[in-house]
Formats: C-alpha cells, sequence, structure tokens
C-alpha cells in the first residue's frame, strides 16, 4: 500500500467524539489504505484494530441482495413473478389504511402483488417500526418483538407495492426468500456462495453471546457527552436477519466492495455476472426519490437523508446519487450505511470505494459522517 496522506481523516475522527473506527480505501486491485483508531471498547480500553469484528446491520442488505440475484441468474428466483411463488406468506399482502376509534387497524388488499424486484428496490410496501409511526403504532397492542425475531418483520404494508420508496424490513423478507429457494439457511448459503468464496471469513450472522471477545461495542453518549458501551445487538431471535444480522470486519467488506468494483469478480472468483452488477447499479425507481427517512424512534435513529440535494435513486440494494457527490464521487456512484454509523461507497467510473465503521448510536452521527467525508476525499485526492 503506498503511503496516504491521512491527516485530514484523523482530525476528523478525533473532532467526533467516537470510541473508535475503522477506515479502508481499495480500488480494483486492491487496498490502498487501512487503519483502526481510537477504542472498540471504551470500558475495557480494547483498541480498534482494522479487523475488528462489528455489527454491520444495515450493510447486511447488499450481501443479501447479491445473493438473491445469484439464484435469480440460476433461475430459482424471480424479479418480476409474485414473491409468494417461494414465501406464500406474502401471498395476500394488506394495506394499513388507518386506525379505528378503538385503536384496532384498518387495512384492504393491496392492489398488486410483491415482487422481489419490490423487496430489493424498498418499494414493497413494508417500513420500520423506529422510522414510521404507524407501523410502531400497528405493534402497540402486542407489543415490539425485542431484537430479531420473524414477527418483528409480519406487518401489512404502508402503501401499494411500486407505488413509493420506504426504507424497510423488505431485504429481510429477500434473505427468507434466499432460503426457501436454496434449500440452506442464509448462514449457509452464504458461506457457501458469497462471503466464502469472497475469503470473508470473519463475516457471518453472530448472536451477542457469538461475538468475539474483543469485538466492538455499540457505544452511546451521556447527556455529560461521555462515550458509554451499550448492550444493542441486532442479530439473534428466530431468523438470520438478512437486512441487518451480519457482523464482519471493514477489510472483509472492502473485498465485498472490490467485487462489486470488479464486475461481480475478485481474485477469479466470479459471484455474479457483469451484467448483473449492471442491472443491480441501475436506478430501478425513477420517477420515484430514495434515500430519506423519517424517525419514530430518534434515539435509534433520527431523521436522515443520505444526500439531501440530489434526487438520489435506488438500484438492487444501493442508493444512487444522480450528480458529482460534495466529497467527489462520481455520478453513479453508490452507497450505502449501517446504522451503528458504519458507511460504505463506491465509484465504478473511476474505480474506487471504501469502508467506514464505527459502532455508536444513534445513526446519522454528523461526527461520523464528516470522517466519512474525509474519507472519501482521500480516494479521489
Amino acid at each position: 500500500m503506498a503511503m496516504i496522506d491521512d491527516s485530514a481523516l484523523q482530525t476528523a475522527i478525533g473532532a467526533a467524539n467516537i470510541a473508535g473506527a475503522v477506515a479502508v480505501l481499495v480500488d480494483r486491485d486492491g487496498t490502498t489504505y487501512s487503519r483502526g483508531f481510537g477504542l472498540a471498547d471504551v470500558a475495557t480500553g480494547t483498541p480498534m484494530r482494522d479487523d475488528t469484528v462489528v455489527q454491520i446491520a444495515s450493510m447486511s442488505k447488499a450481501i443479501t441482495s447479491i445473493a438473491a440475484m445469484q439464484l435469480v441468474e440460476a433461475g430459482k428466483l424471480s424479479l418480476d413473478a409474485p414473491i409468494a411463488d417461494v414465501l406464500p406468506e406474502l401471498a395476500a399482502p394488506q394495506v394499513l389504511t388507518g386506525f379505528a376509534a378503538d385503536g384496532a387497524p384498518q387495512t384492504r388488499a393491496a392492489a398488486r402483488p410483491i415482487t422481489l424486484r419490490h423487496l430489493l428496490t424498498h418499494t414493497a410496501g413494508f417500513g420500520y417500526a423506529f422510522i414510521h409511526p404507524d407501523i410502531l403504532r400497528w405493534f402497540a397492542p402486542k407489543g415490539l418483538p425485542p431484537g430479531n425475531w420473524k414477527a418483528g418483520i409480519q406487518m401489512p404494508l404502508m402503501f401499494d407495492p411500486g407505488d413509493r420508496w420506504e426504507y424497510s424490513v423488505a431485504t429481510d423478507w429477500a434473505g427468507l426468500a434466499v432460503e426457501a429457494a436454496s434449500g440452506l439457511s442464509l448462514q449457509d448459503y452464504l458461506a457457501q456462495n458469497v462471503t466464502g468464496p469472497l475469503g470473508m471469513a470473519a463475516t457471518r450472522f453472530r448472536a451477542a453471546e457469538e461475538m468475539p471477545q474483543d469485538a466492538a461495542k455499540v457505544h452511546v453518549r451521556s447527556p455529560e457527552g461521555a462515550l458509554v458501551p451499550t448492550a444493542m445487538h441486532i442479530q439473534g431471535g428466530d431468523f438470520f436477519s438478512g437486512g441487518g444480522g451480519l457482523s464482519s470486519t471493514a477489510p472483509d467488506y472492502a473485498r465485498f466492495v472490490r467485487m462489486l468494483l470488479g464486475g461481480g469478480t475478485l481474485d477469479g472468483a466470479r459471484i455474479v455476472s457483469p451484467e448483473t452488477i449492471a442491472e443491480m447499479t441501475r436506478n430501478q425507481i425513477a420517477p420515484l426519490r430514495a434515500g430519506y427517512m423519517g424517525s419514530a424512534m430518534p434515539e435509534f435513529a433520527p431523521p436522515y437523508d443520505a444526500i439531501p440535494d440530489q434526487h438520489t435513486g435506488w438500484g438492487l440494494g444501493f442508493l444512487i446519487n444522480p450528480e458529482t457527490g460534495p466529497n467527489g464521487r462520481s455520478p453513479g456512484s453508490q452507497h450505502w450505511a449501517g446504522i451503528f454509523n458504519s458507511y460504505y461507497w463506491f465509484d465504478p467510473v473511476k474505480g474506487v470505494g471504501g469502508v467506514f465503521m464505527s459502532q455508536l448510536a444513534p445513526f446519522g452521527d454528523s461526527g461520523a459522517l464528516a470522517a466519512f467525508g474525509a474519507l472519501e476525499r482521500m480516494a479521489y485526492a
């Protein structure tokens, strides 16, 4: 790796008041920068190394989307057939229209079936309880299941499939479709077909008790600004959350990014075809706009808009910026994030990408985003 001036990144991380972070830059040929900063756990003083295991949360979605598209290539899943063909639970979706005076939810039949394309583009009609107040209200009588339970993704639709973009549990359903079509658990499918061939040995679904002892802890800030480790953990419960349950390392995820830059291939391993990557990175939702998330739980994730001054699109797994990004990324670059302030992007035009991982709640932290921006600027310097 060539020497890269990371002084601006060091300054941004120092100013962010985060416990620790890992930053990695890649191009199509390899890793150009990799470094850990600070602490994985402020209580124990465990250092944050560049290979420290973290919860990648919604960065899982891109990996699950690749798995689903492998099965599309194999003819075991279809982008546009009713997903109920493999997931009968979604055969008769209901749209939430409101609540009666006694609080009972009111629904109607959806206007059209849900498809895999709807799931991968977050246009199926699902939402997230931490984003959408009506979903939180729908769960209220029975309680929102703590952690990762299948009951937590069983909800009415907020709109008819295809009508809107709403960030959602849809990729969890896509992961269940991968299981149904392959006959394997999502853990085993990914190990055999995605993470294994890519050499991502540290990437898997881990319940809290399965995390390595030196894994990074999620931190929150006290009212005085002190960083405090917390027990937040996503994976657990009764299914593998393809939408948010993976833990990984920044170098592992950087290999995934390099595969995307390589048109579906890394180090001789073909994961998907170049045509599939082209389809996944094409805006699927025009004229809709993607990227804005409201909030029903601001302590977990306040309102967020990834690139508020652009009419951002969505492919089959990624947010797309149609114009040059504020830190240099090309039009048509793709990115997304994990809720504990981890972020990645890849730029197919310039052939570069990067991964920034931290473990901090709530999401969309201004300091973490500033550090991610500094990392981007390093790639284009």
